[in-house]
């Protein structure tokens, strides 16, 4: 079995953590301190989300700023086109930001949006039944 941990810098860890916990997030408080913040994505999944002096000591050359360019595009699936939306809500509810409009091809529905440190996330129904989720 093997475990995926994604790694970002963050500005604030406090309010990032807020800002993860109002999507539903729990975190691994065993791999968490004031540098890192281990967010509990699934059994196996995680994402470790650094401060930018921590990320630093993991990285070679600088540490890239994702308010002025997109390191990554992080996507979730999800189980229908409502949780898609209800996801979206509660993201910019807590403080995220729009990124790009909502997407529908053929049987993919998603949307994407920037949380409070830049960095961009996606939710995604991918409908395999040949219907409209």
């Amino acid at each position: 079995m093997r475990m995926i941990f994604v790694n970002l810098p963050i500005k604030d860890l406090p309010a990032t953590r807020r800002f993860f916990t109002a999507l539903g997030f729990s975190f691994n408080e065993q791999f968490s301190d004031d540098t890192a913040a281990c967010m509990v994505v699934d059994e196996n999944i995680f994402v470790m989300h650094l401060t930018e002096e921590k990320f630093a000591q993991f990285v070679t050359g600088k540490v890239g700023d994702p308010e002025q360019q997109t390191q990554a595009l992080t996507c979730f699936s999800a189980t229908s086109r409502q949780e898609v939306d209800d996801f979206k809500a509660k993201a910019l509810a807590a403080g995220g930001r729009e990124w790009k409009p909502n997407i529908e091809f053929g049987p993919m529905y998603g949307c994407s949006f920037q949380d409070i440190n830049g960095n961009v996330w996606e939710f995604m129904h991918m409908d395999q039944s040949g219907g409209q989720g």
